[in-house]
């Protein structure tokens, strides 16, 4: 290169628009030197003319490489969300399957554990009518406060007024996903409560979809037997 070309290179400041006058008006610079057409995955043909291949073939493996690992990451989820639909079925078949309430909180707590890797599982019911062995005991409102809101039917993270439902387990709960439920005729509150001990087990913006459909199957299998 030249004094004159290389003041123009430091007049413009590598500008894209003055490097492509550079070369429109100095192609020898380009084809001359098989060093920088090498890194730039060129190389000129007997015709005298720049061959794009491997440049054109780099940018379609990494298009291809792209793609693989998009169709890679939809695989995942889709076999995340099958593990997930056969963990929910295979829990509804146990919670149908119970004996009684007391065998019913149970098994709400062995799946848990068991089948979701949680620390506990919970099925509580307001007074002050007597409450089935097993189950955690709430005082009237108290489904309301622990949920923050009255009628608000699910909450999903961490709530230190629910930590009471877990019994000696409460300190290795670090985040919660709870679910309003009734209860016979006239109604009753009830909750049903998974608790997680990993901060980010359940999280507010997490949907409450599977644990309320979870609470429904308690709710009418629940049903089966009266209080006494």
């Amino acid at each position: 290169m030249d004094g004159s070309q290389g003041s123009l290179f430091e007049e413009a400041r590598l500008e894209p628009a003055a490097v492509r006058r550079f070369l429109a008006d100095n192609p020898e610079f380009l084809l001359d030197d098989e060093g920088l057409l090498g890194e730039l995955g060129l190389k000129v043909t007997a015709d005298n003319v720049v061959d794009f291949g491997q440049a054109a073939l780099a940018r379609v493996h990494a298009a291809h490489e792209r793609e693989a690992m998009q169709r890679q990451q939809i695989e995942e989820i889709a076999r995340a969300n099958f593990s997930a639909q056969a963990q929910i079925h295979g829990a509804v078949i146990d919670l149908l399957d119970a004996r009684n309430h007391s065998d019913l909180a149970f098994r709400v707590d062995e799946l848990a554990r068991q089948r979701f890797g949680l620390a506990a599982g919970v099925v509580a019911l307001e007074g002050p009518e007597r409450v089935p062995a097993g189950w955690g005991v709430l005082v009237e409102g108290q489904v309301d406060l622990i949920l923050g809101a009255p009628q608000l039917m699910s909450r999903m993270g961490f709530a230190p007024t629910a930590r009471g439902l877990f019994g000696d387990r409460a300190e290795q709960i670090h985040s919660m996903a709870m679910v309003r439920m009734a209860m016979w005729e006239p109604s009753r509150e009830a909750l049903l409560a998974f608790g997680s001990e990993d901060p980010e087990g359940f999280t507010p913006e997490m949907g409450a979809e599977l644990v309320v459909f979870l609470a429904r199957v308690v709710e009418r299998t629940a049903e089966r037997w009266p209080v006494l």
